[in-house]
């Protein structure tokens, strides 16, 4: 299986590239970690990478000023070949130019398939899922597409319910915040009510924390 390449695109290691990385491996500001980032902001030992089965996971390591992928913060993350991950002042780049080039290959294909469901141009859907914010800090290297992840392989039956739970109380309340917006076709946009946009706040912060406490099962969630 191949090794990971990691390139420093910001910060004060910028330009630098690392090959061949054996999962596991970690990055922080210490000595002894396979990659080391001259970065005040970046805690001793930050975070680590390691493969599980075919697939590489990023593991931040109760770093101070945490770790993102992909401009999200996250305590436990699946990687793919072009994310961009975030540590104090610093920006790396996953992937080589042929595995990233890979992926967005892979990416065109999925989007054109979908497309194709929905009755949308291939154009029209390559368009859509490009889209950035015009002040976006996300080179244009990087592949700035979030892919839809896969259901975990292996569950127990007990594991199945749990999940089908989780995303029928997601796709519940999801339902109801979008039958509750206004559209506005003419300007082309969309409100809702303050109450509701409370409601949807209130459902991501109940997802941060789910999140958390799967990463890390020993959090306190009061």
């Amino acid at each position: 299986m191949s090794g990971v390449t990691l390139k420093i695109l910001h910060g004060s290691d910028r330009g630098k590239v690392y090959e061949d990385l054996q999962p596991p491996f970690t990055v922080g500001r210490e000595e002894g970690n396979d990659i080391q980032l001259n970065d005040e902001r970046v805690s001793r030992c930050h975070f680590k990478v390691q493969r599980d089965k075919d697939r590489l996971v990023l593991t931040d390591l109760d770093s101070t000023n945490g770790t993102k992928v992909n401009g999200l913060e996250c305590q436990l993350k699946i990687l793919r070949h072009g994310d961009l991950i975030s540590v104090g002042r610093s920006l790396m780049l996953m992937g080589s130019e042929a595995q990233i080039a890979e992926r967005l290959a892979a990416i065109g294909a999925e989007n054109s398939s979908i497309a194709s469901e929905l009755g949308l141009s291939g154009d029209s859907a390559a368009s859509q899922s490009n889209e950035r914010e015009p002040n976006s800090a996300i080179p244009g290297e990087a592949v700035p597409v979030m892919e839809l992840p896969e259901i975990p392989e292996d569950m127990s039956p007990g594991q199945r319910a749990q999940v089908c739970e989780i995303l029928d109380f997601l796709q519940g309340r999801l339902t109801n915040l979008i039958n509750s917006a206004r559209t506005d076709d003419a300007n082309q946009e969309v409100t809702m009510r303050f109450a509701e946009w409370q409601r949807l706040l209130e459902t991501q912060t109940r997802l941060v924390v789910m999140s958390r406490q799967v990463a890390d099962p020993e959090w306190p969630t009061h």
